[in-house]
């Protein structure tokens, strides 16, 4: 971005208070030059008063575009010299070194930046700002601060810049300022408060502040602990709506055909295709409602798996029922010709599915716990997608006949179902609900080639024990792996976990063949 440009959005978002302080030539070389130590304590002392031209030059030593003239700073912009303070233009000769910024007085402009951005007009600067210098303030930037403060209008940030304040404050000298510091950052819930807290307490003396310290810091902890076991549920919900839209699609054609369909993956890997393509042709023909091709891409998904998926039962599968081994070694060799074909049209490497701006970023819930908008979306798409099978199966007549083939074949035949018929749109539904599915994963992962090899024995897993043919199994099931497979990462680690989940299934399975729920019918009987 060029220089200009920052510089021109730095000062439409920075709000200067009144009594701001014109940046000097003794404080511009004191914080180019000298001691870090020296240094950093110029630069603390500058923003604490900082007008728009002290921001203009930090700005300018944090992009490394300034320059020693002798020992006087000049700044370089667009390939010009300009002097910091009076911003005439200046010569910049071929002996001018350039100031050498460490590690430290990196990390120090990147704060002093952030703080003054809390006074700017935009909410989301002012925002970014107080995640920024979080556990990063010190008394030096008491008084910016305490103008912030005083400034600020939106609640939330508020209480923030509060707890900021009460960082600050416990470095004070003074026991009292620094015992109500101890006492207001036990409303924190942030992992920075709790390290802050902790390192403050090693070094404490007096007795009644370390009290205090004490008791905030078991309340940060209490409350980090909370998000972290609401972040775990979300995690296993958010991994369990996955799961159910995997083996949606499975359940409707291993519950109705018995096909054990090892190309199921493969059907997935079809769908996030078709939204990587669906990206490409607005990104070149629609670039404007760029934001909007993953609606676009929902649609396409499913009727690109589907087909695929009904050219796949009309051409093998057909020819295959009643004999399970050989229908589990057509379609896994099916699924490693739709890989080669992924291969050789778009390549082995993954592709890369960006998220629409509107499912950039996340909720803040608590101080540890972010929800992020992908994530979110999911829950909701996995919901939508179960409710319209489940609406699909109970309500109209296709799930009627489908609900009749299940039950009982030959009577259905008897009674005029054209058996072979539903058997195609029953398998080719299962497969675009797949798609769907691969339309869904394309936001939250790499899209390639062996995209469909890492679900198919986990959405196997959920329909066995949920119950062969059964939706409502399906869901506990799928919900259930994802919650107890996250909870249990958080104790053994993600192999231990899987494998425990595994040792569960097969123990659930030895006890209760059926799955959770139980197939209702003659054919359950037979």
């Amino acid at each position: 971005m060029p220089k200009q440009l920052i510089q021109l959005l730095l000062f439409a978002t920075i709000f200067v208070a009144s009594g701001a302080h014109a940046l000097t030539a003794q404080e511009a070389k004191a914080i180019t030059s000298g001691e870090s130590d020296a240094r950093v304590a110029a630069l603390q002392a500058a923003v604490a008063k900082a007008d728009e031209r002290t921001v203009r030059f930090i700005q300018a030593l944090s992009d490394d575009s300034v320059k020693l003239v002798g020992d006087v700073p000049v700044m370089v912009v667009d390939g010009k010299g300009v002097d910091p303070v009076t911003h005439a233009e200046v010569e910049i000769p071929d002996t001018a070194e350039d100031v050498m910024n460490n590690n430290r007085m990196r990390g120090e402009l990147d704060n002093a930046l952030a703080a003054v951005k809390l006074l700017s007009t935009d909410v989301a600067v002012r925002r970014a700002a107080v995640a920024t210098l979080q556990g990063n303030v010190d008394m030096d930037k008491l008084p910016l601060l305490d103008q912030a403060l005083a400034a600020e209008t939106v609640a939330d940030i508020k209480d923030q810049l509060a707890l900021l304040r009460a960082s600050a404050l416990l470095s004070s000298e003074d026991p009292a300022k620094r015992l109500e510091a101890a006492t207001l950052l036990g409303d924190s819930g942030l992992a920075a408060t709790k390290t802050l807290l902790s390192e403050r307490l090693q070094g404490e003396t007096e007795s009644a502040v370390k009290v205090a310290l004490q008791k905030s810091l078991s309340a940060v902890e209490s409350r980090l602990a909370w998000g972290d076991r609401l972040g775990a549920m979300f995690s296993g919900i958010s991994l369990g709506s996955i799961l159910l839209l995997v083996a949606l699609g499975l359940a409707i054609t291993y519950g109705l055909m018995g096909v054990i369909n090892m190309a199921h993956g493969e059907l997935m890997m079809i769908g996030a295709y078709a939204t990587y393509v669906v990206q490409g042709l607005f990104q070149k023909y629609l670039p404007g409602a760029f934001d909007w091709y993953l609606l676009a891409s929902v649609p396409v998904a499913f009727l690109a798996s589907a087909l695929v998926g009904a050219a796949l039962e009309r051409g093998v599968i057909r020819f295959l029922y009643g004999r399970p081994l050989e229908t589990l070694l057509a379609t896994w060799g099916i699924s490693l010709m739709l890989m080669q074909l992924v291969r050789t049209i778009f390549g082995a490497q993954n592709v890369g599915v960006e998220n629409p701006s509107w499912m950039s970023g996340g909720v803040q819930v608590l101080g540890n716990l972010s929800l992020p908008y992908n994530r979110l979306v999911i829950v909701g798409f996995a919901l939508a997608v179960l409710a319209g099978v489940a609406f699909l199966i109970s309500k109209t007549r296709l799930g009627l006949f489908v609900r009749g083939v299940t039950q009982n074949r030959p009577i259905a035949s008897c009674m005029g179902v054209n058996t072979a018929r539903i058997d195609t749109y029953a398998f080719a539904l299962g497969s675009g609900i797949a798609g769907l599915a691969g339309c869904a994963l394309s936001q939250v992962g790499n899209v390639g080639p062996d995209l469909g090899q890492g679900y198919i024995v986990d959405s196997f897993m959920v329909v066995v024990l949920g119950g062969v043919g059964q939706l409502a199994g399906t869901v506990y099931a799928a919900l259930g792996l994802g919650v107890l497979n996250k909870l249990l990462e958080g104790w053994t680690g993600a192999v231990l976990a899987k494998i425990a989940v595994l040792v569960f299934i097969i123990i659930f399975i030895q006890k209760r063949p059926q799955g959770i729920f139980a197939m209702k019918g003659r054919s359950a009987e037979a």
